[in-house]
């Protein structure tokens, strides 16, 4: 009953999680149309900031919260929920006390001195998270995941609610452009206390604390939050750290690439078009891989490494499959893409070499978690972290000498060098096993039917001049079509297992007809 209880939490968390990163990503593409590039650059600079403090409220220190949780029978207010607060105002209030006073430092070293203010509010945000991450921690700690949920998916509704309203106000009201970054904290300080309302009302409704006394494990306490609330958290920040890379580094790089100021930004404007695809793509493409993961975690606490191979085999396999062929198909469709969602072809080379990253985040996200599982989490962070120093120096290199192409280049060869450490790390732990093992050439002979069929689309239709609703039906039924080929011939050459089917959508009639064939 309780395992059940436990799976059933899991998955509401998961899809509630899927529901948040897709409003994430899509609410960008009516920002970029009613702001344009200029609009949208000011508020990428911004947004990653808030992002790192909404997956430290969302995963990372949760995650620690209800590690320790689980380890007591009965929660104590004033020897559990008051010194972990504490020790989250510590962290947290830090974070918030350095961006705050280095904001104009900051705005000097990303070439934008009207963001001081932004970067200010955005500090704010910090101050919020202990009590969100605190209660999320608790409830998830007792297999409660309904809090969690509810709240994540309203502190996302809210937050996407107010940046699309004043992005409406700035296209049709006349404000100015630049109240995008103070709205963009503003925006997750409404939504954050939102999430917190949610939270406080499950808590007063089912009282999961109580007046137990006992010692206060200070150093146990610590210990795991930072492990796992910092560290380990550095999985769902990957994306986030890149683009933090680019927000201190292309504005300043560009303009030495020879553009103004203004162009420089409107260009940065223009890379950003590819971070929602991105973040859509690399989700969905490992979203079903991660659903083997909680059986590689089971398995690696008792360090069982070997008898993981078939799960992180099928994780890593499913990942790669699904994400490379969003990757190939968003690279044929790009020019058409990018007219549809951003109303223009600008920077299409560049954000067409950024679609490789779609299948490589896809990839690194999953090889990360099986990592995590297996309890690798200081080995995850170190890799990160050189892969966020890479992208930084490239970006300093390759900008100044081919614009945001270079940038674009720079985010795939960082990503490249990561999933290389990652799989390195995980061969090591597997004794040296094959990590994917798979019928290549079927893979290929399904790629290549999807190609030929996207390829035959864009040589009957693809050379009329389209409308965007024109665009939006074309782009629908070919890569419909396309992504039915290429499912259909993975199937038809037994590139999948029946255990792997059965985690794609109608994965039940994959198998039937697998079976047939």
């Amino acid at each position: 009953m309780e395992t059940n209880k436990f799976v059933a939490g899991a998955l509401l968390l998961s899809v509630a999680g899927l529901i948040s990163k897709i409003l994430s990503a899509g609410y960008r593409i009516p920002l970029q149309n009613l702001t344009g590039d200029i609009g949208f650059y000011i508020y990428q600079q911004v947004y990653p900031i808030i992002g790192i403090a909404m997956a430290l409220a969302l995963y990372g220190f949760p995650t620690a919260i209800s590690k320790l949780a689980a380890e007591k029978d009965r929660i104590s207010f004033k020897y559990f929920m008051l010194p972990i607060l504490f020790i989250l105002f510590l962290i947290c209030g830090t974070f918030s006390f350095l961006l705050f006073v280095n904001a104009d430092a900051i705005a000097t070293k990303i070439g934008d001195k009207q963001l001081v203010f932004a970067y200010q509010l955005a500090s704010m945000v910090f101050l919020i998270v202990p009590f969100t991450a605190l209660l999320r921690g608790i409830f998830q700690g007792k297999s409660f995941m309904k809090p969690t949920a509810y709240s994540q998916i309203g502190e996302q509704v809210v937050r996407v609610f107010v940046i699309i309203m004043v992005a409406v106000m700035v296209s049709y009201g006349g404000w100015d452009l630049y109240r995008l970054g103070p709205a963009a904290g503003i925006a997750s300080i409404g939504g954050s206390i939102f999430a917190l309302c949610i939270l406080i009302y499950f808590y007063i409704k089912d009282r999961p604390s109580s007046f137990v006394t006992y010692t206060i494990p200070w150093k146990e306490y610590g210990r795991t939050i930072i492990v796992f609330g910092l560290i380990a958290s550095l999985n769902h920040m990957i994306l986030l750290i890149l683009q933090f890379a680019d927000a201190f580094t292309m504005v300043p790089s560009l303009i030495e690439y020879g553009l103004s100021p203004t162009e420089a930004m409107e260009a940065k404007g223009v890379f950003d078009r590819g971070q929602p695809l991105i973040q859509i793509g690399a989700v969905l493409g490992s979203s079903f891989g991660l659903a083997l993961v909680p059986a590689i975690s089971r398995k690696g606490t008792i360090d069982r490494y070997r008898e993981t191979s078939a799960q992180i085999s099928g994780a890593l396999k499913i990942s790669f499959i699904l994400a490379a062929g969003a990757s190939i198909g968003l690279i044929m469709l790009f020019p058409k893409v990018n007219s549809l969602l951003f109303q223009d072809n600008q920077g299409t080379l560049s954000l067409s070499i950024l679609m490789v990253a779609v299948v490589l985040s896809a990839l690194v996200i999953t090889a990360s978690s099986v990592l995590q599982g297996l309890d690798n989490e200081i080995w995850v962070a170190l890799f990160i972290l050189s892969a966020f120093l890479i992208k930084w120096l490239f970006n300093i290199f390759l900008v100044p000498h081919y614009g945001i192409i270079g940038s674009a280049i720079a985010t795939v060869l960082s990503l490249l060098f990561l999933i290389v450490a990652l799989v390195f790390r995980l061969k090591r732990i597997m004794g040296g096993e094959k990590l994917i093992q798979m019928k290549w050439i079927g893979f290929v002979l399904a790629i290549s039917g999807m190609v030929i069929v996207v390829w035959l689309a864009e040589l009957l239709i693809g050379t009329y001049d389209l409308s965007r609703f024109g665009l939006l039906i074309y782009i629908l039924i070919v890569s419909t079509v396309g992504a039915i080929t290429y499912l259909s011939l993975l199937v038809r050459f037994n590139v999948f297992l029946d255990s792997e089917l059965s985690l794609l959508p109608f994965g039940s009639r994959l198998i039937r007809h697998h079976r047939r064939m």
